[in-house]
């Protein structure tokens, strides 16, 4: 697939993505607001807004697919409809104009509350705050004239991410040996995603156009206990198993009365607080990837984060 890789974004998501596009030898144009992202011989970096059309005829230039890993400006639902569906249809548009697929990063909030594990097939028709934000982009994507692939992906761990229950809130204090505090219960099974899988996924799906105007799920490795990731890391860093207790789901909805970040925290706590499952082995077949193995991945994360600490 020749022609140039476009990255909107350089995040936990965008930032793999980068990578293994230039590792595989791709030209990849990385944009963000302030220029910034991975350096690398293959990769260029530029200074862009995406969600300005003005900007995006020149950014999209020679693209044959536009990985679109933005995330809004605040992790609430009124931050997201207010900027995430304009900035979709700017690059929809733009990217239909130069005929490149564009490939979205998504998440399991359109689903909503579920019971049993999560397939292709489980009906998505959330329709209430951040969840239903997420069905109406994904309602949006079908209705374009431009191809497009979704790729849905549980809670992101590995290198990179930050902002996740299994990044900066969860890896450094275990390796710090401090008490580690859990959303909803320490031992209901719950999928993590290794987000490197992520970005192969929609990297594979990109370059094959046989699977477009798709919805995937990330590989992803069976479902873990929030006691046995913690447990992992511990010993993937070679450091005491911490203190470990849970939050329960009751006191975020109690704290949103008078707090926006307990009450967004709140809305998706039901992930936490039962099994939350999901069965990515239909769409590993179709993408021909697989997760890394569960113990492979948390090592690779610890010595991520053991590096950006040194």
């Amino acid at each position: 697939m020749t022609g140039i890789h476009v990255v909107n974004g350089a995040g936990q998501v965008g930032t793999n993505i980068a990578e293994q596009l230039a590792a595989q030898g791709h030209q990849v144009r990385i944009l963000t607001r302030s220029g910034s992202g991975p350096e690398h011989a293959l990769i260029e970096r530029r200074k862009t807004d995406v969600s300005k059309p003005e900007q995006l005829a020149a950014a999209f230039d020679g693209a044959v697919a536009v990985y679109h890993c933005i995330h809004g400006s605040a992790y609430t639902a009124k931050a997201w409809q207010a900027e995430l569906p304009v900035a979709e249809q700017a690059v929809l548009e733009a990217a239909g104009r130069v005929g490149a697929v564009v490939v979205f990063p998504e998440s399991l909030y359109s689903y909503g509350h579920v019971d049993g594990p999560i397939t292709e097939d489980t009906p998505r028709n959330a329709t209430k705050g951040k969840l239903g934000i997420r069905t109406e982009l994904l309602r949006a994507r079908e209705e374009s004239a431009t191809n497009t692939v979704s790729v849905a992906a549980s809670d992101f761990f590995g290198p990179h991410v930050m902002m996740s229950h299994a990044g900066e809130r969860m890896i450094p204090t275990v390796l710090a040996g401090k008490t580690m505090r859990v959303i909803g219960s320490l031992d209901m099974p719950h999928s993590f995603t290794y987000v490197p899988d992520l970005a192969s996924a929609m990297i594979a799906a990109a370059t094959n156009p046989e699977l477009w105007n798709g919805f995937y799920h990330a590989p992803t490795a069976p479902a873990v206990t929030q006691r046995e990731l913690i447990e992992a890391v511990a010993r993937a860093g070679d450091v005491p198993t911490p203190k470990m207790s849970a939050i329960p789901a009751w006191v975020l909805h109690v704290g949103g009365v008078v707090s926006t970040d307990s009450r967004e925290l709140a809305e998706t706590s039901y992930q936490f607080s039962k099994p939350f499952v999901i069965d990515s082995s239909r769409s590993e077949k179709v993408l021909g990837v697989s997760p890394t193995p569960f113990d492979t991945a948390i090592k690779q994360t610890v010595e991520w984060w053991r590096a950006r600490q040194a």
